[in-house]
């Protein structure tokens, strides 16, 4: 049991050391800035190591009445390399800073773009509030690294390691009997850095998660207030944030016992140190410099204690993006135009379709599904919840793959059509329909980025939203809100079939597109719908059987099969057949 704790505990000090390194691959194309701060924070440091020297001579040169202009020099040669001291901590300062905002630029645009390049299944057991939260509070967490905790490792380590090369020249037994307590020290600062790690860690996980749920509450609000959950989910972000403080304060013992081990350790020591040299007789001048040096040695020493507290905390928000990071990505590209050879004519094959969520491997969702819709073709799929319907849109757009069987494009199978211009070629109009916070001009024309007004006025117009759009004072600059929430549903419809016309789609989804709406939004919708689907080939999802009357197909889906397929005509003549069920069930009603 204790061997494997120790393989655990070498396997996580691994990868930690390892995310750091991963961590100076973003400081790289920065790196003469980089190291010119480095070079100017080693030359600060060392000619700082000069100090305690130059005022012990300053101090003997007094007592002993050596020729004044000698002891001017040194006095001056203390401003001066005091002066270059401020000089060079200022550049330093501005150079660390600048490969700081730039480093954490990048990694943020990185972790963003590997986000949104992540397939849907990553998002089953992902909630957005972790994943913001690892954008936001753990990119924050690291810039504490580039702009103060590295220059304070390379500083102390330098005063450090000079300071013991210049206490040994100035006094090796007084540096012998200091140097003592050092391996307790090392040993000491290894037993809690793990534990302030770990602490660390789990604090980073608490904030992620009380991310979530204040991410969650906010966009949900309407459910929370509906549901008069308001208390519940306060509580729930109480007891979370209640957590993490118990963690940050147990971490906090932790350090504070290490902090003070250190100031009784080292500054004990000195008193230790002073007692001696007094005792055998060291100089004053040269006790002053030693003294001054184990000062500057006893208080980095202290300072990497608080280096290290830092750095354990910067490993564990390290180590939780780069474990985003080995998420895998779609096979995505930027194009330009799509490539003659990728271009879809609208034939669509489904063929002998099994599926499941990743998530729910052992719930089939389809089973051996297949089905034909020819090029400008009107292709309507009905049947009861969770049927399958939603599953087909998700496989048609390459959302997932199908675990057996294929999707045919044209007679070419779907993944061998690069990703990005199979989905450029595909509009889809949801039932829940999501509008950025923006424009009504900017929702539009997300459709085609660099679309011009003239084009998304015309398009607002085949969607027939151009005439509520009109009555707004600010027409298409109108505000729509998080999530839409300015607009009415049968609005927020249109702005999406807006949109999609605006794309242009050889293919076009639609997913229960009216199935929320009133009447009268209803056939303002049905109307844009019906304008949209001329000339192309189209997927209409559908609970009720009344806007699937006039399409060309109608696939009937019960547990994941297709039980029926035929016009409504056909399918409205299969005595005891679930179309007509459903049929005489929504028209009786």
């Amino acid at each position: 049991m204790q061997n494997s704790t120790f393989v655990k505990d070498k396997e996580r000090k691994g990868n930690s050391l390892k995310s750091l390194f991963r961590l100076l691959h973003y400081v790289k194309p920065y790196r003469l800035e980089f190291g010119m701060g480095l070079f100017l924070l080693l030359i600060a440091s060392v000619s700082g190591l000069a100090l305690p020297k130059l005022l012990g001579q300053l101090i003997d040169g007094g007592k002993q009445g050596i020729d004044s202009g000698a002891t001017t020099y040194i006095a001056w040669l203390l401003l001066g390399i005091l002066a270059i001291q401020a000089i060079f901590s200022f550049f330093r300062v501005v150079f660390f800073v600048n490969v700081t905002e730039k480093t954490l630029a990048a990694l943020r645009q990185t972790v963003y773009s590997h986000l949104v390049k992540m397939p849907m299944h990553v998002f089953l057991h992902k909630r957005v509030g972790e994943l913001s939260s690892r954008i936001s509070a753990d990119v924050t967490l690291l810039q504490e690294i580039f702009n103060n905790t590295l220059a304070e490792l390379v500083r102390q380590l330098v005063i450090i390691v000079g300071g013991l090369v210049l206490l040994m020249i100035t006094s090796f037994q007084l540096t012998v009997f200091m140097l003592l307590l050092l391996p307790v020290m090392v040993v000491l600062a290894e037993v809690f850095g793990r534990f302030i790690n770990k602490y660390a860690m789990q604090v980073q996980d608490k904030v992620a998660v009380s991310n979530t749920i204040v991410e969650e509450t906010l966009q949900g609000i309407f459910s929370v207030k509906a549901f008069v959950s308001e208390f519940f989910e306060i509580s729930r972000y109480r007891g979370q944030t209640n957590e993490m403080a118990r963690l940050g304060m147990r971490g906090g013992k932790y350090r504070g016992l290490f902090d003070a081990f250190v100031i009784v350790g080292i500054f004990g020591t000195l008193v230790a140190v002073i007692y001696r040299g007094v005792t055998t007789g060291v100089a004053s001048g040269e006790l002053l410099s030693f003294l001054l040096y184990a000062v500057y040695i006893a208080s980095s020493i202290t300072g990497l204690a608080e280096v290290y507290t830092s750095l354990q905390k910067s490993i564990g928000a390290t180590t939780h993006l780069f474990d985003l990071l080995e998420e895998p990505v779609e096979a995505l590209t930027d194009f330009k135009t799509i490539a003659p050879e990728n271009q879809l004519h609208g034939k669509i094959n489904f063929c002998n379709i099994h599926f499941h969520y990743p998530t729910r491997e052992n719930i089939h969702v389809l089973q051996g599904v297949s089905f034909e819709a020819f090029s400008n073709q009107k292709v309507a799929i009905v049947g009861s919840s969770g049927a399958g319907k939603s599953t087909i849109v998700s496989l048609l757009l390459r959302l997932y793959d199908p675990v057996e069987g294929g999707v045919f494009f044209d007679g070419r199978d779907s993944a061998t059509i690069p990703l990005s211009e199979l989905r450029a070629q595909i509009a889809v109009v949801p039932q829940d329909v999501f509008l950025f916070g923006g424009t009504i001009a900017e929702n539009i024309g997300y459709g085609r980025r660099g679309a011009s007004e003239d084009e998304i006025i015309a398009a607002a117009e085949k969607a027939n939203a151009w005439e509520f759009i009109q009555r707004f004072p600010l027409g298409l600059e109108t505000i729509v809100g998080e999530r839409g929430i300015q607009l009415s549903g049968g609005q927020r419809q249109r702005i999406a079939i807006a949109r999609a016309v605006l794309k242009a789609p050889r293919i076009l989804i639609l997913d229960e597109a009216t199935s929320a709406l009133d009447s009268e939004s209803e056939r303002l919708v049905q109307d844009a719908l019906d304008k949209l689907m001329e000339g192309r080939t189209s997927i209409v999802i559908a609970h009720r059987l009344a806007t699937v009357r006039q399409a060309d197909k109608i696939i009937v889906l019960h547990q994941g099969q297709i039980v029926e397929e035929g016009t409504h005509r056909e399918l409205i003549g299969v005595t005891g057949g679930l179309y007509k069920n459903l049929s005489e069930m929504q028209f009786t009603n």
